[in-house]
């Protein structure tokens, strides 16, 4: 499998990892995994910042498909292929149908603005 291959086979997975996670027929270990996994995909705090050259990207390469591939090993496979056709089936023309799942990350940079306005403001 080529580089493009397995990179659209890691942006597919991980909208499937999220609905394993909310799965309640998903082990508690995997459940772990699933919400590391995810978290360190939406986080916008990236283990070593994307400024610094070529390290940067090396934790998105490496770290993110690391944590994919284990996660993925610790969800049952029926679990998992029931998941990732769900998750295909949350985006049509490249916009996803179920816009809510993004209130969680505007709901988190609107505390950071908070925060930040704060801070300056006292």
């Amino acid at each position: 499998m080529d580089l493009k291959n397995r990179a659209k086979k890691l942006k597919a997975d991980i909208p499937a990892i999220f609905l394993s996670l909310k799965d309640k027929e998903t082990p508690i270990i995997a459940k772990i995994f699933a919400g590391i996994t995810i978290g360190y995909a939406l986080s916008p705090i990236d283990l070593i910042p994307d400024f610094i050259p070529v390290l940067g990207y090396l934790d998105d390469v490496i770290l993110l498909p690391v944590l994919v591939s284990l996660t993925v090993r610790f969800i049952p496979k029926e679990v998992f292929e029931k998941n990732r056709k769900q998750a295909e089936n949350l985006w049509k023309d490249g916009k996803p149908k179920k816009w809510f799942y993004a209130i969680p990350i505007v709901l988190i940079w609107l505390l950071i603005v908070w925060l930040i306005i704060k801070v300056l403001i006292n």
